[in-house]
């Protein structure tokens, strides 16, 4: 054997006698081995955070390298979004962005994270480099079980009760998240210059100073509130987060459109693995600026001057409108000139389709043979002869990002609108990316196409190990069953082909008696605008 006796290690552990420097060494990847990796295979480990994947994201502000890692303790994935070189750089652009499914995926409109998230993008595209970490941590680290019980009890408090008081009220602190993973990814990544943080929230500096990070300045990123974040805004002012145009905005605070109604956490009758544990309002962006009127607010904002006369003005505030399902109005706004008209006439009713939203109501749902999440979206109130338009959605996290190309957050946008020109509509979210192999596969599968270790994903998923869909579409209907009330759908699905090639999900539907009376498939060019 040769020897090893001259050979000095490269890294000094403390605490470890020098004569087993060289074995613990053996064990741990350098600073800054994840972008000089000894071989394709490597997946550098240190403390609880694992390496999984590398991939390119093209987004809006140009190319992100991504760097995807896992917590090998509680699981959760954290994505490094690196622009430009982050290595070199004297100081770098940071944002530390906890997951919001609400307004990331479901396009709500009763918080600020969409915001944060693509303001944070913009601002590190233009300094020309940075780094983003994409945290799983949702609602401050509780989950989006305690982040739903927030929002019902909020709702039902008619807003006189603020996230903080009900958190307290569950038993939680105002904030769970933990940033700990933040240095190991610093390590790997052999990042050496100082960090800008761009954010709101003081708790987050700290943070990172806490663990060795020097910061040497924060930049805020603040919007102006809506009627539907005004109420969380002003309660994040006063826990000490920096923001100061809630205290100065002129708009006013939205209610629900019905009262919310609180209740306990209780096991469905009918699939007693599901813990049904909340139930509240979610306020949707419109989908193509289609603001959703009935015919008592058609007449309200419409009833003096014609909304003809709006459409025929130089600079129309109304491009389109049409009477749908249910006597009810789609008005299509233009919502420059909309803008424009409102700092002139704030006070005019018809300013307010800017902020009219879609309202669906978010049920939740615990599993307690996967211990995961289910949330479903349901749209009016089925009567015994509706047929419900109904999505079982797949979700990938990249499609949060403001990417270049979003044909996953396309065809939420037009399930939605079958939903809202029906009337009556169920969605059901599908978390799991990779066709239900998750998030680690799916990025995996994207490293190697990009690589060339693979030529396509059904090559990639044989090489991983994984089949071609991996998702409990017999839970998810089973699920889905207990919000259609005469067991008849009318189901959207991308493509026949797409049916084909999941004869899983079709035995699901027969098994649950669910009849398909109509088959909405997205990419049949006369269902698409």
């Amino acid at each position: 054997m040769p020897s090893t006796e001259s050979v000095q290690p490269s890294i000094q552990f403390p605490n470890i006698p020098p004569e087993f420097q060289r074995l613990v060494e053996e064990m741990q990847h350098a600073t800054g081995s994840l972008l000089h990796p000894e071989t394709v295979d490597d997946r550098p480990l240190h403390g609880t955070t694992l390496y999984v994947a590398t991939c390119s994201l093209d987004t809006r502000f140009g190319p992100f390298r991504t760097h995807i890692f896992q917590d090998i303790i509680d699981k959760h994935y954290i994505i490094a979004l690196a622009f430009g070189d982050i290595t070199k750089a004297e100081v770098i652009y940071t944002r530390l962005h906890s997951s919001c499914v609400t307004s990331e995926t479901l396009r709500g409109c009763d918080c600020d994270c969409v915001q944060q998230l693509e303001g944070a993008f913009k601002v590190i595209a233009e300094k020309g480099s940075g780094i983003l970490f994409y945290l799983m941590q949702e609602g401050r680290g509780v989950g989006y079980i305690g982040k739903s019980r927030d929002r019902m009890m909020v709702q039902a408090s008619l807003d006189q009760l603020s996230t903080f008081q009900a958190y307290a009220s569950m038993g939680l602190k105002k904030d769970h998240r933990n940033y700990d993973n933040i240095s190991d990814i610093y390590r790997l990544l052999g990042i050496t210059a100082p960090f800008i943080v761009l954010t709101n929230n003081p708790d987050k500096v700290n943070a990172l100073r806490d663990q060795g990070i020097e910061v040497v300045d924060t930049e805020t990123l603040e919007f102006e509130p809506s009627p539907f974040n005004l109420a969380y805004l002003t309660s994040k002012a006063a826990s000490g987060h920096i923001l100061n145009r809630p205290s100065a905005t002129r708009v006013k605070r939205a209610l629900p459109p019905e009262p919310v109604v609180p209740f306990k956490p209780h096991a469905l009758p009918a699939a007693k693995r599901f813990i049904y544990s909340a139930s509240y309002f979610l306020p949707m962006k419109p989908v193509d600026d289609d603001v959703l009127l009935n015919a008592e607010e058609f007449q309200s904002i419409f009833g003096e001057k014609k909304i003809e006369d709006y459409i025929a003005e130089e600079n129309p505030l109304v491009t389109n409108y049409q009477l749908i399902r249910g006597n009810r109005f789609l008005v299509r706004i233009h919502a420059k000139n909309l803008k424009a008209y409102q700092d002139a006439h704030p006070d005019d009713p018809i300013v307010d389709l800017l902020t009219t939203p879609y309202w669906f109501r978010v049920h939740v749902y615990y599993d307690i043979v996967t211990s995961q999440e289910f949330v479903i979206l349901t749209h009016g109130k089925a009567r015994i002869y509706d047929i419900p338009v109904v999505r079982l959605h797949s979700e990938s996290l990249f499609n949060r990002f403001p990417l270049r190309t979003v044909e996953n957050r396309d065809k939420f946008k037009q399930s939605v609108k079958h939903i809202i020109h029906y009337g009556v509509g169920v969605i059901q979210l599908l978390y799991n990316d990779g066709r239900g192999a998750g998030f680690g596969a799916y990025a995996t599968d994207l490293m190697l196409s990009e690589t060339g270790m693979a030529l396509s994903s059904d090559e990639a998923y044989r090489r991983i190990g994984v089949g071609y869909d991996s998702r409990d579409y017999e839970a998810s209907v089973s699920l889905l069953k207990q919000h259609v009330p005469n067991l008849k759908i009318q189901m959207v699905m991308n493509s026949p082909s797409s049916l084909v090639k999941k004869p899983e999900y079709a035995e699901a539907l027969q098994h649950h008696r669910l009849d398909v009376e109509r088959w909405i498939f997205l990419d049949d060019e006369s269902l698409s605008d």
